[in-house]
């Protein structure tokens, strides 16, 4: 469920891609029924059981980034990716840090069941 904070939060920006913010708000909460949004660094974040797991970045606003994340604190790396991703969507930072990038409503459209998918494999990878 979409939280009030958050959506206050953006009514405020007045952001130029506010349409696709709110898409993938409804992608990755439709995704997953454990996770709870919430703000965190200046944009959208969700948690499963209070922990970071995926963190919207929102500015500067050209394109929308969601960063899969295993939370704010360093942890050992695992010795290999936290998810296979055949989809090629993501951008690898570490094998426990990802971003896929989005720039337009179009391209968050034809990749929405590659996106639920990713989310709900980064959020049961992460909590192992």
């Amino acid at each position: 469920m979409k939280n009030e904070e958050v959506t206050n939060f953006l009514d405020n920006l007045n952001h130029p891609l506010r349409n696709e913010i709110e898409m993938i708000r409804q992608i990755i909460l439709n995704s997953n029924p454990k996770l709870i949004e919430n703000i965190k660094w200046n944009g959208p974040n969700y948690c499963d059981e209070s922990e970071d797991r995926i963190t919207m970045r929102i500015q500067p606003p050209k394109q929308i980034q969601l960063i899969f994340h295993r939370g704010a604190k360093v942890l050992e790396q695992p010795q290999s990716r936290l998810i296979n991703d055949e989809s090629k969507l993501l951008a690898w930072k570490a094998n426990d840090r990802a971003v896929a990038t989005f720039k337009t409503l179009a391209d968050i459209n034809s990749n929405q069941s590659t996106l639920r998918e990713i989310v709900n494999e980064w959020v049961k990878a992460a909590s192992s």
